[in-house]
């Protein structure tokens, strides 16, 4: 299954894909992780230190050389198939794995947006980041989840179009709501109606009807762990909270499952 992250920034939508994408692997899933937001968090909030993580792809001008420009002429169509094994990074568990399962493998995709790519025109990153993606999302049968440029410029057809759910992360304040409203109305003008609204940092009571706005949801609620860990450590695993999150993941994988199939 292939689920794409969205919100806006700062809301969660990368802890939630973390804790998503460890409960899977846990659960004895193989699980492909795409960082296609600018602030390149996905690797630390899943357990990575800073001195791990890769080169983003989108900086990797040599790839880029080498594959859009092979032969002398401008490839729109490059061979990508090699690239997510030579590139992705294991992450580790942020737990043991489940009673009586093998644990399945988490790699990481480090993949950045064309903003960072540093001047200049962006076209050949772009097509290069373009291909990656659509091999990953398309093409590979496993579990790949997608954390999102936050907002709703990056929310292309691309990326959209091919994933089978869509997560809207929001805060419980009316601005990153209405974000999440637009996400979901870009996302089902794409033909992608199977979406859940994640309200993160819940106090309580129901989110707003706003047009576009998943009407389907669960509540992740303040956590004291995370809250305490925030300022020494950029992991969001291995909480005291964590039996908790792995109830809210086992809920949220089921909706986007029973939609799916029904």
């Amino acid at each position: 299954m292939k689920i794409a992250f969205a919100g806006k920034g700062g809301v969660g939508k990368t802890s939630v894909c973390a804790w998503v994408a460890d409960w899977l692997a846990r659960s004895g899933r193989n699980v492909w992780l795409v960082d296609a937001d600018t602030a390149l968090s996905l690797g630390q909030a899943s357990g990575l230190s800073p001195a791990a993580l890769p080169e983003p792809l989108v900086r990797r001008g040599d790839l880029v050389r080498e594959r859009i420009h092979a032969g002398g002429f401008l490839n729109l169509n490059p061979e990508v198939g090699d690239l997510p094994e030579e590139l992705a990074v294991d992450l580790p568990l942020g737990g043991e794995p489940m009673p009586g399962v093998t644990a399945g493998h988490k790699r990481l995709l480090v993949m950045g947006a064309v903003t960072n790519a540093g001047g200049g025109c962006a076209c050949d990153a772009n097509a290069l980041l373009k291909a990656l993606l659509a091999h990953v999302v398309m093409d590979r049968d496993e579990w790949v989840l997608v954390d999102l440029e936050a907002g709703v410029e990056h929310l292309g057809r691309g990326t959209v179009a091919h994933v089978d759910g869509l997560v809207v992360v929001s805060e419980p304040s009316m601005r990153s709501l209405q974000t999440g409203a637009e996400v979901g109305r870009m996302a089902a003008d794409l033909g992608l109606d199977n979406q859940v609204l994640v309200l993160n940092r819940h106090g309580g009571g129901e989110p707003p009807r706003l047009d576009g706005l998943p009407g389907r949801w669960l509540a992740v609620p303040m956590l004291a762990g995370l809250a305490a860990r925030q300022m020494t450590d950029g992991s969001v695993l291995g909480l005291p909270e964590s039996d908790r999150l792995d109830g809210l993941v086992r809920d949220l994988l089921r909706d986007l499952l029973e939609h799916l199939a029904g």
